[in-house]
């Protein structure tokens, strides 16, 4: 789970990390209002997305000569008039593709005089179970650059959850950076605080870019972005309330209402999959038969005849896609219960595109009887390079 920038910020306040004074806004009335309550004489405008690349970001309403999502402001007219720019247009960055984001919130920061950008994550390292710091002196809008061009600017070293956060650790941080004296100081203090907001909250990432010193040599965070672990959420009810629902896939907030594992792609077959591995072997044998997953979809080891129904509906809703394939190996799951589930929802959503079952495992031969006495068109597969030719030549069939 994402949140945005102004909470990441709230949240990193907590742990006692340096951040300019700043307000969120949902209106122009609000921006000016929070504007109103900084020190000044500059203020920030940002738009809150849930991606990457603001600054150099383009509206599409406004045409390519606008200025992007991030911009100064000396006056409050000039903050009432840069979030009239802003709130409820499209924000297009390198992160976000073509279609862009709308822009429904704003956040409203002090100015800071900056001397120095850089940069400075964390995230799992999966590979070693350890949590890694990812650190440079090239912060700014064009780390990505700096990560192709001149990838050795760019230091990494790992904590050992176990052992935690450590001086030497600190001290690695501040070396990376090359800061010395006080300014060292507080690079170590600032990586130990943001390490202890990332453990105590179960963030899988956390990047601050740019991490700036400011001309009196204070180290501040300019810009925060943090996703948490979903699986971890259940711990943290106060994290949990941060999710804006406007920023995800509709498709992919109605699936976690039902616990369903759902990303859409940008295929026109559609498919139904009990467990992550298999649903991956299902996509890769769709697109060697020549065709393109709409979907990975997950449903789980032990779903229920309303999660089937659910899930089945979740994949019609996409109206790219021109045929269904659902691959199930019962296990945990039951033949027969992904049968009934089938069933159900092809009757309630009046099925029109074709639809390949491949069924396995538990209760096979009672599942595959009650597709089979369903009066519905629905084809048989033997196994799963069956199923995939099947469905691919029953899309390429109705084209």
């Amino acid at each position: 789970m994402n949140i945005h920038e102004y909470q990441a910020k709230e949240l990193l306040a907590k742990f006692g990390v340096a951040i300019p004074a700043g307000y969120a806004a949902m209106t122009v009335d609000e921006a000016v209002e929070a504007a109103g309550k900084l020190p000044g004489p500059l203020y920030v405008v940002k738009s809150q997305i849930h991606a990457g690349g603001r600054g150099k970001g383009k509206f599409k309403e406004l045409g390519p000569d606008a200025k992007g999502g991030v911009r100064l402001s000396k006056t409050l007219d000039e903050v009432r008039a840069n979030a009239t720019d802003m709130l409820g247009n499209t924000l297009v960055t390198i992160q976000t593709g073509e279609a862009g984001k709308q822009v429904n919130r704003l956040y409203i920061t002090d100015g800071a005089d900056i001397a120095k950008e850089y940069y400075l994550s964390i995230l799992v390292d999966r590979a070693t179970s350890r949590i890694a710091f990812v650190v440079s002196t090239e912060g700014g809008m064009d780390i990505e650059a700096v990560a192709h061009d001149t990838p050795e600017k760019i230091e990494t070293f790992s904590v050992d959850p176990a052992e935690g956060f450590m001086p030497h650790h600190g001290r690695a941080v501040a070396a990376a950076l090359k800061l010395t004296g006080d300014l060292g100081k507080q690079a170590a203090k600032t990586a130990e605080q943001l390490y202890n907001a990332f453990v105590a909250t179960d963030m899988s990432m956390l990047e601050i870019n740019p991490l700036v010193q400011t001309v009196n040599d204070k180290l501040l965070v300019l810009d925060a972005k943090v996703s948490f672990d979903s699986n971890a959420l259940y711990r943290h009810k106060d994290v949990f309330a941060l999710r804006d629902e406007t920023e995800e896939d509709p498709a992919e907030v109605e699936a976690s209402k039902y616990d369903l594992a759902y990303i859409k792609l940008d295929g026109t077959i559609g498919c139904l999959v009990n467990g992550a591995g298999l649903a991956m072997a299902t996509m890769d044998i769709i697109k060697l038969n020549g065709a393109f997953p709409a979907n990975f979809l997950d449903v789980g080891g032990g779903a229920s005849k309303e999660k089937v129904t659910a899930a089945f509906k979740l994949i019609l809703s996409d109206p790219a896609v021109e045929g269904i394939l659902v691959n199930i190996f019962g296990g945990i799951m039951r033949c027969d219960i992904i049968a009934e589930g089938i069933i159900a929802a092809a009757k309630e959503v009046n099925l029109q595109v074709p639809l390949v079952v491949r069924l396995e495992g538990t209760n096979v031969q009672e599942g595959k009887d009650i597709l089979a006495g369903s009066g519905l068109p629905i084809i048989a597969a033997n196994d799963l390079g069956d199923a995939a030719k099947k469905i691919v030549a029953e899309v390429s069939k109705a084209a």
